[in-house]
C-alpha cells in the first residue's frame, strides 16, 4: 500500500509540473477543500466545558484525476485537534482514502478506498459526512461489471477505522436486472420494472473467553422498484443471522428488516408513502464498536429532515435494534392566476410520521426474545405532523409558515431512562424582501412549547444578502420556558459568509447549545460551545 500511495501522489506532482507556462490546473485534475475551525471559551453557565488547546479544526483535501479510462485519488485529512463533538479518536493528519480505477468496456476495477451501496443500503452502505464526523469507507478491492441491463458488483474490503489500520473483512455482491432493457418485448413498455438481490458477509476472529461467537456473519436482501409515469414503487426486504455484539447485548439472534416506499407525482401535486421494520439490525464490521464506527450498512429514515432551528432541538435518530413506522407527505401548488393561488401560486404542504418499538416476546434461552414480523410494541418513539405553507406576493415579497407538533420519547432517542417523553409545538414564520435585483432581507420567528426538557424557546433571525457574493445574519435563540430560573440563557449568533466562484469563505460566533445533531437518521452529540468559528469550502 505504501508503493501504491507513493504513486498516485507522484501523478499527480508529475502531472502539476507539466502545465504550460500560466500557474493553471490541468483539466485531467480536480478536487475539493473544506476547513473547519472553531475558538473554544470555557461558559460553565451554558455547560460549555474548558478546551486546552483553545483552538480546533477539522480539515479535508481531495484530489482527483482523471485521464481517458484510468482515474485516481486521494484526501488528505487533518485534525489539530479534532472539533468538540467529533469522535476524538480522529486526532491526528493523514492519507487514508486513496483509490486508482479502471474502466474497460463494460468493466470498471477499484483497488484501495471507495464508497459503495447496494440497494437502499440495508445490508451495505459506506459515505462521507464531514458535518457528522461520519466516514466508514471500504479499503480493497471492488469489481463493476454490466452488460445487456444487468448490473454486478463484487467487493473484498475491510473498513476504515480513523488513522489505525483497517478493521473487520467485508465480503459483498450485488446484482440488479432492469428487465426493460433485458428484454426486447419491454423496451417499449411504459412500465419499468427493476429487481435486484444482495448478499454480504463479514469476518471477525472470535476472541472472547466467554461466549463462542459466529466468526462469518451474513446478510442477505432482496428488492424490486416499478416505475410508471409518475408513480414510483420501490420495496426492499433483508435478513442477517445472529450477530452478537456490544449494541445488541451479545445475543444469539437473527435480525431482518423491511423498507417499502411510494411516490407519485403529477403536475402541481406530489405524494409519498413509505413503510419500515427493523428489527436486530445493528450490522458492523466490529461487533465490540460503539457509535457511529464501522457501520457496514445503512437503515433509511422515513421521518421528515427538519432544518428550521427550533425544530433540530427533537431531531429521530434511527433505532436498528427494533422499531417500526409510517410516513405520509403531500404537497400540492395551487395554481398560479387562480385566487386561491395568487399570481405565482401558493404551496401547500403536510406530513406526517409515527416510529414505535416493535412487539418483543422474552424467551428463556439465549435469543432473549422473539419478535412476530411486522407487529409494533408498545411504546412510541417519535411522532410528527408538519404543515407549510408558502406564497410568493409580488416580485419583492415572499412568505412562509409552518406548524409542526413532535412528540419525542427522550428516554430511548437519546438514552436517558428518566427523561420521559416531550411533546413539543413549533410555529414558523419566514419573510422575504427582495429589496433590489441583488440585495434581499430574510426574517425567521419560531416559538416552541415544550412540556418538560427544557420548555419553551423562543428564536428570532435576520439575514441580509447581497447576490452573489456576500451574507451576513445573527439570530438568537432564548430558552425562557426553563423550568429552572437560572437557566434560561440566551444563545446568540453571529456570521459572515463571501461567496466567489465555487469557494465560500465564512466566520462567525455562536454560543452553541448541546443537542443532537441528525442527518439522514445518523446523529452526533454537539456539547455546549461559545466561540469564533471559521469555514472555507472550494471546489476546482
Amino acid at each position: 500500500m505504501k508503493f501504491f500511495k507513493i504513486a498516485c501522489i507522484s501523478l499527480f506532482v508529475f502531472t502539476a509540473i507539466s502545465v504550460k507556462a500560466q500557474l493553471q490546473i490541468p483539466s485531467g485534475i480536480s478536487g475539493d477543500f473544506q476547513f473547519d475551525g472553531q475558538t473554544y471559551k470555557a461558559d460553565s453557565l451554558i455547560g460549555a466545558p474548558e478546551v486546552p488547546e483553545k483552538f480546533l479544526s477539522n480539515g479535508y483535501l481531495t484530489l482527483l484525476y482523471t485521464n481517458g479510462n484510468f482515474n485516481c485519488g486521494l484526501r488528505y485529512e487533518s485534525y489539530a485537534n479534532v472539533l468538540q463533538g467529533y469522535d476524538p479518536r480522529f486526532r491526528g493528519s493523514g492519507i487514508k482514502y486513496r483509490f486508482a480505477e479502471f474502466n474497460k468496456d463494460d468493466l470498471t476495477v477499484t483497488a484501495g478506498s471507495f464508497y459503495e451501496q447496494f440497494g437502499s443500503g440495508m445490508i451495505l452502505r459506506t459515505y462521507v459526512d464531514y458535518g457528522l464526523g461520519y466516514d466508514n469507507f471500504f479499503d480493497g478491492v471492488r469489481v463493476k461489471y454490466a452488460f445487456k441491463g444487468i448490473y454486478l458488483k463484487g467487493l473484498v474490503a475491510k473498513q476504515r477505522f480513523f488513522f489505525e489500520d483497517p478493521r473487520g473483512l467485508v465480503r459483498g455482491f450485488d446484482g440488479e436486472m432492469h428487465l426493460n432493457e433485458m428484454f426486447k418485448n419491454f423496451e417499449s413498455k411504459k412500465t419499468q420494472i427493476i429487481i435486484g438481490g444482495s448478499f454480504v458477509s463479514k469476518y471477525q476472529k472470535d476472541s472472547d473467553p466467554k461466549l463462542k461467537l459466529p466468526e462469518n456473519v451474513a446478510a442477505g436482501a432482496g428488492r424490486i422498484n416499478i416505475i410508471r409515469g409518475g408513480l414510483n414503487v420501490y420495496a426492499e426486504y433483508a435478513q442477517k443471522i445472529n450477530d452478537p455484539s456490544y449494541t445488541n447485548t451479545y445475543i444469539y439472534k437473527n435480525g431482518q428488516a423491511l423498507y417499502t416506499t411510494i411516490g407519485y407525482t403529477t403536475k402541481g401535486l406530489g405524494i409519498n408513502l413509505a413503510t419500515k421494520y427493523t428489527d436486530n439490525m445493528d450490522y458492523r464490521s466490529d461487533r465490540n464498536a460503539t457509535g457511529n464506527v464501522q457501520f457496514i450498512n445503512f437503515l433509511p429514515p422515513i421521518s421528515k429532515q427538519y432544518t428550521y432551528r427550533m425544530l433540530t432541538l427533537y431531531p429521530y435518530a434511527t433505532q436498528p435494534n427494533g422499531e417500526m413506522g409510517f410516513m405520509g407527505e403531500i404537497y400540492y401548488t395551487i395554481k398560479p392566476g387562480s385566487k386561491l393561488g395568487g399570481k405565482y401560486g401558493t404551496f401547500l404542504s403536510l406530513n406526517s410520521s409515527y416510529m414505535t418499538s416493535i412487539k418483543k416476546d422474552s424467551t428463556d434461552d439465549c435469543n432473549c426474545y422473539t419478535a412476530p414480523f411486522f407487529v409494533p410494541g408498545d411504546n412510541v418513539y417519535y411522532n410528527d405532523i408538519g404543515f407549510e405553507i408558502s406564497r410568493k406576493i409580488n416580485k419583492k415579497w415572499k412568505v412562509a409558515a409552518d406548524a409542526v407538533y413532535i412528540l419525542y420519547n427522550q428516554a430511548i432517542i437519546e438514552g436517558h431512562p428518566d427523561s420521559g417523553t416531550v411533546y413539543s409545538m413549533t410555529f414558523i414564520g419566514d419573510v422575504t424582501y427582495q429589496m433590489t435585483k441583488s440585495k434581499s432581507i430574510r426574517m425567521e420567528l419560531q416559538h416552541l412549547s415544550a412540556n418538560r426538557d427544557r420548555g419553551n424557546w423562543a428564536f428570532a433571525l435576520l439575514e441580509f444578502s447581497v447576490s452573489p457574493h456576500w451574507t451576513l445574519s445573527a439570530y438568537d435563540e432564548y430558552n425562557y420556558g426553563n423550568a429552572n430560573p437560572d437557566r434560561r440563557f440566551h444563545y446568540p449568533a453571529a456570521s459572515l459568509a463571501y461567496v466567489k466562484g465555487t469557494t465560500r469563505l465564512s466566520v462567525g460566533y455562536a454560543k452553541q447549545r448541546a443537542g443532537l445533531l441528525c442527518v439522514g437518521g445518523v446523529c452526533r452529540y454537539v456539547p455546549a460551545s461559545n466561540g469564533v468559528t471559521f469555514g472555507i469550502t472550494s471546489s476546482f
